[in-house]
């Protein structure tokens, strides 16, 4: 409902009503000015659900609801509050009652003229009526303020990725680890109680075959199912898979979608229609009823957590959704997290193993390590490319055999510094190096904040010394090899070239053989099935492990073990160079032997010594400000609230200057709260969140996090 909140009208969702009358004389309360919709958009499972949520994260529950509320609800409610109608929300327009005769009050001149367009054309376009009327969104504005004109839903999806023909399929015959698995979750899907698996398979395992399988399974029960992968780039292969097996009684939930495409989807979802939802972390909010099933495809990635706004992990909440719902959650990763694996320890998880590949002729790919501080670089103009790798490049594509190499940095180099004084040259919003790039044009990037600038002629700093490149980017790479090797065929896989749904277009490429080397950052390390892939090439494994952060072993030996998986899927072999100058490192030496069991033992032995997670619970209050002693001082403030609540076993620590201690011209403080469990984390983070801060500080609480940069 639409209510007045001082000067605004703000949005409302009713979350219950009570019986006793409000300690506030009548004369104090205020009509609702609209009711947006009189029906309850959200499903009761669902509503609780989110409460929870909010309660988990210490998060405003407000803000909480909006992740699941409709798009085009949020948009009318906005439209009759005054706000901006957003250009694809709105599709059409149509009169209501008073669409004969004189226009309402107020609603003269351009208005009357509209209006009556309106009432002799009926439903029209937003777009053909800007063409007839200046400033017409804001005359709809008025009209739907007024109630002259309501807006009209716009049910037909216009999603990409529900496009065409696709034919059904034949399932394969199940390995037995397969059909294991599969008799495991559809015994458990029976019982309709809820329960939580972890599917550990390797590489090419036929995981999301197990998903099919599943999903089929609940849809016969008679439930719905949500089905979560961490990004865009991989929803399109997957939906395409579900559809040739289960048809397009599918909604596909991710950002490409316009508004009003996205409701189609949401009341499709909501009313029954189709009962299965596909998409990136927000189709967790999905507004299925009877909801028996939730499969969360590469739950290691990192990508299911939400860094703004509510700080949620899509992974973590959909064992809560599951379990609060009596549903089935099924997790699957080649390399599941260290937090899965010890709810597997604590029996809080059931693991099921795939432990060979699905096709009888695909092995695992031999893996080989490559010391870059003994061997020579192919090339003088790069390093990262080593003589063993363009030796193994060269065969391969004699072979006609298609190659990936790996690079997580885009753009051409990292930084510019002068050869004289060292100085490097930094984004004048950020305390980060500028990344130069040429691809369309020579210019300098800050990957925060996309400041971009030309590059300069010589070091401001000396006022004499040259600029020059270090280090390479996927750019770089790129280049190097077309100029190296003329008759292959490269493109690139990275930001730069392919945002969102562009990256399906490059890999399509890829799967009809038209590219022969993919370079690319860590968009290549996903669940891309492309079988004429036989080499894979980690250009600098050691990137990651340099971040402050007690997860970059973690991540590292992710990243190497996925794109190691890219390789030798179909019934050639696979071969994986990863070049590195720390060989004996735990997380390169595990990802090269495919031992995760061994890697995961020497991690819990780190981190039980550190008292890192999973053997605590930790909170980070991020604090910034564009002063920097406002920011310190917030923060310290923070620290002395958390302390004053805190119980013995309550850790506060900081604050601290962040890794990028100014981010987008705000310097920026972090305050770390570690608990042995969530219940001693609580009283510390109320404090915090229901204190008054100054208003030129933003303070955030990130229960969980994932990142500490």
């Amino acid at each position: 409902m639409l209510c007045e909140f001082g000067r605004r009208r703000v949005l409302a969702v009713v979350l219950d009503v009570g019986e006793r009358a409000p300690d506030v004389p009548p004369d104090k309360l205020k009509r609702v000015q609209a009711v947006v919709d009189p029906e309850p958009v959200l499903p009761d499972e669902l509503l609780a659900f989110l409460q929870e949520l909010a309660r988990y994260y210490v998060a405003p529950i407000g803000e909480v609801v909006q992740l699941a509320l409709p798009a085009v609800e949020r948009s009318a409610a906005r439209a009759l509050g005054g706000g901006a109608v957003p250009a694809r929300v709105v599709g059409r327009l149509q009169q209501v009652a008073r669409a004969a005769g004189a226009p309402p009050a107020k609603g003269r001149g351009r208005a009357g003229e509209l209006w009556a367009a309106l009432a002799e054309a009926g439903p029209t376009p937003i777009t053909e009526l800007e063409e007839r009327f200046p400033n017409a969104r804001a005359i709809v504005r008025r009209l739907v303020a007024l109630g002259a004109a309501v807006i009209e839903e716009q049910e037909r999806a216009r999603d990409p990725f529900l496009g065409g023909e696709v034919p059904r399929d034949i399932p394969p015959e199940l390995t037995s680890a397969q059909k294991a698995a599969v008799a495991a979750i559809t015994e458990r899907l029976a019982t309709r109680s809820a329960h939580a698996f972890l599917l550990d398979g390797v590489t090419a395992s036929g995981k999301t075959e197990v998903y099919l399988r599943a999903v089929a399974a609940c849809l016969e029960a008679g439930r719905s199912a949500i089905v979560l992968v961490p990004e865009i780039a991989l929803t399109p292969q997957l939906v395409t898979r579900f559809r040739a097996r289960l048809g397009d009684g599918i909604a596909v939930l991710h950002s490409a979608l316009s508004e009003s495409d996205r409701h189609a989807m949401w009341k499709a979802l909501r009313t029954g229609a189709v009962r299965v939802a596909v998409g990136a972390r927000s189709a967790l909010f999905a507004p299925v009823e009877n909801l028996g099933l939730v499969c969360v495809d590469e739950e290691h990635d990192g990508s299911f957590k939400q860094e703004e706004g509510v700080r949620y992990n899509a992974r973590d909440m959909a064992l809560l959704r599951a379990y609060r719902a009596g549903a089935v959650c099924v997790l699957g990763s080649a390399t599941p997290s260290i937090q899965s694996l010890s709810l597997v320890r604590e029996k809080r998880l059931e693991r099921l193993e795939l432990p060979a590949r699905a096709r009888s002729q695909a092995v695992l790919p031999t893996v080989e390590i490559v010391d870059l501080r003994r061997t020579g670089p192919a090339f003088g103009g790069e390093r990262l490319i080593s003589v063993r790798l363009f030796r193994e490049l060269e065969a391969t594509l004699a072979r006609r055999e298609q190659a990936i190499l790996f690079l997580n940095r885009r753009g051409f180099a990292p930084s510019l510094l002068c050869d004289s004084c060292g100085t490097v040259l930094e984004c004048p919003h950020c305390s980060v190096a500028l990344t130069l790039h040429r691809s369309r044009g020579e210019r300098l990037v800050c990957h925060y904040c996309d400041y971009v600038v030309p590059p300069p002629r010589g070091c401001a700093a000396c006022a004499g010394g040259e600029l020059v490149e270090e280090g390479a980017g996927t750019e770089r790479i790129e280049s190097e090899l077309s100029a190296r090797l003329p008759g292959a065929r490269i493109a690139r896989l990275d930001r730069d070239v392919a945002a969102g749904l562009k990256s399906n277009q490059v890999l399509e490429r890829m799967r009809r053989g038209e590219v022969d080397v993919l370079v690319g950052t860590q968009m290549v390390t996903k669940g891309h099935d492309l079988p004429n892939v036989t080499l894979v090439g980690v250009l600098n494994a050691d990137a990651a492990l340099s971040l402050p952060d007690f997860r970059a072993a973690e991540r590292t030996f992710h990243l190497l073990v996925q794109v190691s998986g890219r390789a030798g899927r179909g019934s050639a072999p696979g071969r994986v160079l990863i070049q590195t100058r720390k060989p004996e490192h735990p997380a390169v030496v595990c990802a090269a032997r495919h031992d995760v069991a061994g890697f995961v033992e020497h991690e819990l032995e780190t981190r039980r010594e550190l008292g890192y997670p999973p053997f605590s619970r930790l909170a980070l209050v991020r604090c910034d400000a564009i002063v920097e002693a406002v920011a310190r001082t917030t923060a310290e403030r923070v620290c002395a609230l958390a302390r004053s609540k805190a119980s013995a076993e309550v850790r506060v620590l900081g604050p601290s200057p962040a890794p990028i201690a100014r981010l987008r011209n705000r310097y920026r403080f972090h305050v770390m709260v570690r608990a042995p469990d969530r219940a001693a984390l609580r009283p510390s983070l109320l404090a915090i969140a229901r204190a008054a801060f100054d208003r030129r500080a933003r303070v955030a609480i990130d229960v969980d996090p994932l990142s500490m940069v």
